[in-house]
């Protein structure tokens, strides 16, 4: 990695500008629809959400810029959320605030920016303002000249401490304009070189220690009493942990399957798992995983329902099936559109207060419950443990049902009928209180994430309904965000698509699509899954380095063209289309894909030590590359039925293909035999004695 900014010049006209910022209290001012601005126009929830401010807002485009440079004022460009809490506080502190309307108007042009719809644009701005101040988050408001260029920014702002920044910024602007102007270029410069890659031309080494030493990193900061990381605010980190318990599981580590296990056990257990009515919030504030912020994030719960199904498969243990059954049914009924896609996320705030929705006190737990309250506090720790503020209480639970069933005199039977009794009642009160809002959005790259979940879902218990899901999603998102020219479209709303794919959406979309695949046995999805990887490499690839941009070639430039490496909460997109092109290039002998897979691996392998948070899923591709990968062909009548076989077991390094009749796929050539049912288990080309039974080709790759 490079950069071509010294942070030390960054971060000497920050220090003249920017103050610390602390969230402060919340609070609710209700405001009647008197002005409209340029947002009511647009269909982006969190942008409609700003629509009736006295601000001139401006949606991302080039009016707002021209207007910029015609009246020579700086622009604000304001990036966040629909469901985002703090977000909410500075619309109701500063946005809907008339005097500081009429400062932001006159002095500055004011744009908003959903960051679910333009993640490329929130990429360019969240780096300039970690450049500036170490930090980052959402509100962002970035400060940038006439052109584009930033040269200020933060997060949140206090209505005072917003209305000093607007009037500094501006009276700099008015005085001192060489001062932004020499500070926006080397700002420039360092947003453009803080994600690109230099390509690593060492031939690839990878080893089985480079794998050991980013667990040991993960390792030293286990909480070993709660899982999770040693530290608050606690985020579920769901590929972290598919890269643990993968590692676990091949390298027969124990204490770091203890340590998935407990995390799971904790997480679902805890606040930041909805109880009653199913799904996880974004994160909890505190190490007990207790007290969450309380919004709902599809990717999260998409990529959780995968990893306890995952865990399922390892560990057998039946509370993961339940969190998984809850999550789902959560996302069907909350999350799910008419045509079968899916919903981006639920606010955390309802009636302007956090978490208000999900929320209990005694008395109403009495009123819904009646003979069943006191069962329903004790199961969920009403009073105690689960008690959090002004008399409400956050429902958890603080040991698993064996546990409790023993210490409320019950068999487990008589435990789990109270609790569904308990929980149905409760769900149904809930049901009528204010409801979180909805952003409606349907993003691309959340949807493919969906279907892939639905896909391990089925794998892990066998539901047909969650096949058939998965299958009317991905033939929804196809016929809804394909766009004319073989390339995807990245949100749709309002019943139209919009918005050129970014990488994200065309590499979750391919690895959705072999997760199809390996389902169905069905090729349609595998040659949709080759297109757009070929669709990429035209459109997105790098030659210099052998990466891929974040934006395609097609679309604007910004002010830089970046690229997203490290993984997150969500794994970064150069990981996945790394992982999607080794599985494409095996199932199709692709020595091409084979290579630009390896070459991206190779560019990041000697940095995921220093920083192991940001680098699991490449490690889980690593993991491919040092520890046995099975091809495991299936050929005949019964071919789907062998495959569901295999589903009650974890096999972490492995492809399934397989056909009823004759295919040209290159590992299934030569492998039909007379109308039998046959498996084959192959490694690098090499395959085992066919076999006719799951339990034999087990005993091959064990």
């Amino acid at each position: 990695m490079r950069t071509g900014c010294q942070a030390s010049r960054i971060l000497l006209l920050s220090s003249l500008l920017h103050a610390s910022c602390r969230p402060g209290p919340a609070t609710v001012k209700d405001t009647m629809p008197v002005h409209t601005n340029r947002l009511a126009a647009e269909t982006s929830p969190y942008l409609l959400q700003h629509a009736h401010n006295p601000v001139d807002w401006y949606p991302w485009g080039d009016e707002a810029f021209a207007a910029a440079k015609k009246d020579n004022k700086l622009v604000l460009v304001s990036i966040g959320y629909s469901t985002c809490h703090w977000c909410h506080v500075m619309e109701r502190e500063s946005f809907e605030d008339e005097e500081v309307a009429r400062l932001m108007n006159e002095h500055f042009i004011c744009i908003k920016v959903d960051r679910e719809v333009r993640p490329d644009v929130d990429q360019v701005y969240m780096t300039a303002v970690q450049l500036m101040t170490r930090r980052g988050g959402w509100p962002l408001n970035c400060f940038t000249l006439p052109d584009g260029r930033p040269v200020y920014g933060g997060t949140y702002f206090p209505k005072d401490q917003w209305t000093r920044v607007l009037e500094q910024l501006q009276r700099t602007w008015r005085t001192d304009p060489a001062r932004m102007l020499d500070y926006a270029a080397k700002l420039q410069e360092g947003v453009a070189g803080s994600d690109l890659v230099e390509p690593n031309t060492d031939p690839p080494a990878f080893t089985k220690k480079q794998v050991a030493d980013l667990a040991d990193r993960l390792e030293e900061h286990f909480d070993t009493a709660w899982g999770g990381p040693d530290r608050a605010p606690k985020f579920p980190m769901p590929n972290t942990y598919e890269f643990l318990l993968r590692y676990a599981s091949l390298s027969g580590r124990r204490a770091i399957a203890r340590q998935v296990r407990l995390t799971l056990d904790k997480m679902a257990q805890g606040g930041i798992f909805d109880q009653i009515g199913g799904g996880f919030a974004r994160y909890s504030t505190d190490i007990s995983w207790k007290v969450p912020h309380f919004e709902k994030m599809l990717y999260d719960n998409a990529q959780l329902i995968s990893l306890y199904s995952h865990a399922f498969q390892v560990f057998q243990e039946p509370a993961y099936r339940d969190v998984v059954e809850r999550t789902l049914a959560w996302a069907r009924r909350e999350m799910r559109s008419p045509d079968g896609l899916w919903y981006s996320a639920l606010d955390a705030d309802s009636e302007g207060e956090e978490g208000l929705f999900y929320l209990w006190t005694e008395s109403e737990l009495d009123s819904v419950l009646g003979a069943d309250a006191t069962f329903a506090k004790t199961y969920y720790n009403v009073g105690g443990d689960g008690y959090w503020e002004e008399g409400r209480n956050i429902l958890l639970r603080t040991m698993d049902d064996a546990g409790c069933a023993e210490r409320l005199g019950l068999s487990p039977t008589e435990l789990a009928a109270k609790r569904a009794r308990v929980d149905a009642l409760l769900l149904a009160a809930r049901s009528k209180r204010v409801r979180p809002g909805l952003d409606n959005k349907v993003i691309t790259s959340w949807n493919a994430m969906m279907v892939t979940a639905l896909c391990d879902a089925y794998d892990a218990f066998g539901n047909p309904d969650d096949l058939a899901q998965a299958t009317g999603t991905m033939q929804a998102l196809l016929g809804r965000c394909r766009r004319p020219d073989g390339g995807l479209w990245h949100v749709f709303m309002g019943n139209n698509a919009s918005v050129n794919g970014f990488l994200d959406d065309y590499s979750f979309t391919a690895e959705a699509l072999i997760a199809l695949y390996q389902a169905t046995f069905d090729e349609t999805w595998l040659q949709e899954a080759q297109a757009l990887a070929g669709y990429a490499q035209a459109h997105f690839f790098d030659e210099a380095s052998g990466m891929f941009f974040l934006a395609s070639k097609l679309d604007p430039p910004l002010i830089a063209r970046q690229m997203e490496v490290t993984d997150n909460v969500i794994p970064a997109s150069n990981s996945s289309m790394a992982k999607a092109l080794f599985t494409l290039g095996h199932l199709f002998d692709d020595r091409g894909m084979l290579a630009r897979s390896r070459q991206q691996l190779n560019n990041v392998a000697g940095n995921m030590a220093e920083y192991p948070e940001g680098y699991t899923n490449w490690g889980m591709l690593l993991m491919d590359h040092v520890y046995p990968w099975y091809e495991i062909a299936i050929t005949g009548p019964d071919a789907l039925l062998r495959r569901r076989e295999f589903n009650r077991y974890y096999i972490p390094g492995r492809v399934f293909t397989g056909s009823a009749g004759h295919s040209k796929l290159p590992l299934l050539e030569d492998k039909f035999n007379d109308g039998a049912t046959t498996i084959f288990v192959c490694e690098n080309k090499v395959c085992r004695l066919p076999v006719a039974t799951v339990d034999e080709a087990l005993m091959q790759i064990q």
